[in-house]
């Protein structure tokens, strides 16, 4: 299909998500940088317009299913700190920044290629408050300048739960929240991450299921809430989260 602002309008429109003209240009600008640099680098395997806007784009902004309207959620988020682990080709984290430009955002990446993409997209768009890290999130999180510094760490990665929780919530401030996006298999990974949770200073606030609209893809978004510090021994080094999970 080619490239439409239509067809984005509507996608978004489903989730009551009414995009402006500089939010418009701004996906679409992405879009077609991720497909020129997708043919250098693999950001993606999904690469028509229509499964971008709506398995990257819409589902990256399925956040707003936590909150009554689009706009009680732009208000959540105004001036609030968010880092986006192992955010690839920046999905969630470059979406939510178009949606949410009052959000401070941190994208980290391990591949400096992404992290090279990420700066072009950032420049193209003209984003503001807005940075990268090309870090490994074993190393990166240990450090005191980031260490429980975010108001909210979010992934979007195949990864199991307690693994992410492992990543995620060590960057999480007290009172702050891990916001993890899922697939259906959600309930099942929840109940096997409450140790991870209680170990790593969380607590499950919310697990919200639903069907990302116009699809039959089940999906789920799950809130941690940050209750205690997260002890100095985690993340634990690196490959181990995954070999021995929480």
């Amino acid at each position: 299909m080619a490239i439409s602002e239509k067809y984005l309008e509507d996608v978004f429109r489903s989730l009551d998500i009414i995009l402006s003209e500089r939010q418009l240009s701004q996906f679409i600008t992405y879009y077609k940088l991720l497909i020129e640099w997708n043919e250098k680098i693999n950001l993606t395997a999904i690469t028509e317009y229509e499964d971008v806007c709506v398995k990257h784009f819409l589902d990256s902004g399925s956040i707003v299913k936590l909150f009554s309207s689009y706009k009680d959620a732009s208000d959540f988020f105004k001036d609030k700190t968010m880092i986006d682990v192992g955010t690839g080709a920046g999905f969630p984290g470059i979406c939510l920044k178009i949606l949410f430009p009052e959000l401070k955002l941190t994208l980290m990446d391990s591949l400096d290629k992404r992290i090279k993409f990420l700066n072009e997209v950032i420049k193209e768009l003209s984003l503001e408050k807005i940075e990268t890290v090309h870090a490994r999130v074993e190393e990166f999180a240990k450090k005191s300048e980031f260490r429980e510094q975010f108001d909210f760490a979010t992934a979007r990665a195949v990864a199991s739960l307690p693994v992410l929780s492992e990543y995620c919530i060590p960057f999480v401030k007290l009172g702050g929240e891990f916001i993890a996006y899922k697939s259906e298999k959600a309930d099942e990974e929840v109940s096997l991450s409450q140790n991870a949770f209680s170990v790593l200073g969380g607590k499950l606030k919310k697990n919200v299921s639903f069907v990302l609209p116009g699809t039959d893809y089940k999906r789920a978004i799950i809130v941690v809430k940050k209750e205690t510090n997260t002890p100095s021994g985690y993340p634990r080094k690196a490959g181990t989260p995954v070999k021995k999970p929480l």
